[in-house]
């Protein structure tokens, strides 16, 4: 996790390991960090090279520097006004699934295409793990839906583009506190389990059409799995307002 870096721009790499360690969640909003001098040694460079990529993190909205306290991954601002607007049904799914088409179908096309070591070997980290985990007999959702958004994160950041990873991370944040999972749907844990085997053979095979298609396929599954459990929703609502009516 905190492997040692080169001499070259240190404070960029350092930032980058942070950033890329928050987009692949082994660090999450409210995290607390090594401190400056215990990630100096983890990392072999100096304490002003951390001090330095700190501040510059912190200019960012990615951590949260508490004197006294230590250095926190920061809650995205953008997550928190989008996510309540989202519970008030100000941002509709279709916009949210419509934008997971936006930013996720370059990703997976970028990430065949890019074919980094270190990004393609997060993917098969990430995609064994909730490979494996959507094959036990008892299956704790909320830790599988985690599992999940690791793996298309890590995808994200295997292809390159710091932009784009941020923005995804708000908008798995956005999805994960505005709505239940889907994948309590009946048969989607399956349906799941095979589009993402088709996006991660693809990736690593460096065949990008094919990861977009399987991206695709795998969006529309989940969309049409929220549309059902919306419409379940607003029924089950409709007939216990007419109950209590009555």
């Amino acid at each position: 996790m905190w492997e040692p870096l080169s001499t070259s721009y240190v404070s960029t790499q350092v930032s980058e390991r942070i950033q890329g360690l928050i987009g692949t969640k082994r660090l999450k909003p409210g995290d607390r960090l090594p401190a400056e001098r215990e990630l100096a040694h983890l990392l072999h460079v100096s304490r002003p090279s951390v001090r330095e990529a700190f501040k510059s993190l912190q200019a960012q909205g990615v951590v949260d520097i508490r004197h006294g306290q230590g250095v926190f991954v920061a809650e995205p601002q953008a997550a928190v006004s989008l996510r309540a607007a989202l519970i008030r049904r100000e941002i509709g799914v279709e916009e949210l699934f419509a934008m997971r088409e936006v930013l996720e179908l370059p990703a997976v096309e970028w990430a065949a295409q890019r074919r980094d070591p270190d990004g393609l070997e997060e993917v098969r980290r990430a995609f064994t793990a909730l490979d494996d985990y959507s094959h036990v007999d008892e299956i704790d959702f909320e830790h599988l839906r985690t599992l999940d958004t690791g793996f298309h994160l890590s995808i994200v950041s295997a292809a390159g583009n710091r932009f784009l990873q941020q923005t995804t991370i708000v908008l798995h944040e956005i999805l994960a506190a505005g709505m239940a999972t889907t994948l309590r749907a009946p048969g989607r844990v399956e349906k799941s389990r095979v589009d993402h085997r088709r996006i991660y053979r693809a990736i690593i095979a460096g065949d990008a059409d094919a990861a977009r298609r399987a991206a695709q396929a795998h969006i529309d599954g989940a969309r049409e799995a929220a549309r059902s459990r919306i419409a379940a929703a607003d029924a089950l609502e409709a007939e216990e307002s007419v109950i209590a009516e009555s």
